[in-house]
């Protein structure tokens, strides 16, 4: 028997930043500034929140991504179930891990989007592209909070 977990890939983004935990733990956490490094949404940091993300709709993609928060460790680790809230196994379904981890310079932080099948080829090349522009923003927006 085939181990579907084992047939999935992930992508993972690191990126020092020079602010504290506390600072990049409000850009995650807070949906206005949310709003400035990622996309629209209606996310609370309550484990079993549902929300949503919008943006523009792309060829294969709605725009919209349902998601469910998993874990909330703050101000160290952030999870969320990440998919398109079809039942469908022909659209990607992937956890987000946000890890924190404070450094002299500031706080290295992890993303990791796990998950994908390798149906998910074209989802996983498109957010592989995406995520560091993503992190770079995401550092912008909290060092823009005082």
């Amino acid at each position: 028997m085939i181990d579907p977990i084992a047939e999935t890939r992930s992508l993972v983004v690191e990126r020092l930043m020079p602010h504290s935990p506390e600072k990049i733990w409000r850009a995650l956490t807070q949906p206005w500034l949310i709003e400035e490094w990622l996309m629209q949404n209606d996310f609370s940091p309550e484990v079993g929140h549902r929300f949503t993300v919008r943006a523009k709709p792309l060829p294969g993609w709605s725009g919209v991504a349902h998601c469910e928060v998993v874990a909330v460790e703050p101000p160290r680790r952030l999870a969320y179930r990440w998919g398109d809230g079809t039942e469908s196994d022909t659209h990607v379904r992937t956890l987000v891990t946000w890890t924190l981890t404070p450094e002299a310079e500031g706080v290295l932080v992890r993303m990791e989007q796990s998950g994908f099948r390798p149906q998910d080829v074209l989802a996983h090349a498109r957010m592989g592209a995406g995520w560091p522009r993503v992190l770079q923003r995401l550092d912008q927006t909290a060092g823009a909070l005082q």
